[in-house]
């Protein structure tokens, strides 16, 4: 990813330098989407995460672009699920929205979960253990590299490799549980 820059900065700085890559990370999430879309485009995905970023009693500054992605990525994440959480409530408890999980950006197996339940795994994965948690909201939220990831972190980059190897297989086997106790 490019636009890199030194020392910190507000978002009103950042969106102008790291739109595009905000606007292609947000177009690779709603792509995955599968079933009903969650009517949202990706230009607007980036606006709204923007605002989210931007507004407030006080203004963030981010460090460095991992850690400015990281913000925008958790933002993003949370846009989604209140977007489907707002269209299950709207459907008599239907409409599961489909994302799927994937090395940031596609699925080899071809199979899809549905975000909130997603959303429900990361959070008991985050009660465990808050660094796998925080490696999957930048790896697969964010889109950062495993480099980026681990400058973000501020541990070395195997280290992250070693989380989200695992993160990936707690997640895979969580969700399979969350599946089959659905009757799926």
């Amino acid at each position: 990813m490019s636009g890199d820059y030194d020392g910190p900065c507000t978002a009103d700085v950042l969106l102008p330098r790291m739109y595009r890559e905000l606007r292609r990370l947000a177009a690779a999430k709603l792509a995955q989407e599968r079933g009903e879309p969650l009517s949202i485009q990706p230009t607007d995905l980036v606006h709204e995460a923007y605002m989210r970023l931007a507004s407030g009693p006080s203004t963030p500054l981010w460090d460095h672009r991992g850690h400015f992605f990281a913000a925008a990525g958790e933002a993003m994440r949370r846009i989604l699920v209140e977007r489907a959480r707002r269209r299950r409530r709207q459907k008599r408890g239907g409409g599961w929205e489909r994302v799927g999980l994937s090395d940031c950006g596609h699925d080899p197996t071809g199979r899809t979960i549905d975000i909130l339940t997603l959303d429900e795994c990361l959070s008991r994965l985050e009660s465990l253990s808050p660094r796998h948690a925080e490696v999957v909201k930048l790896r697969y939220f964010a889109g950062l590299s495993i480099d980026e990831t681990a400058k973000a972190l501020g541990v070395s980059s195997s280290t992250v490799d070693d989380d989200w190897a695992y993160a990936r297989s707690w997640l895979k086997l969580e969700l399979q549980g969350t599946r089959n106790a659905s009757g799926c």
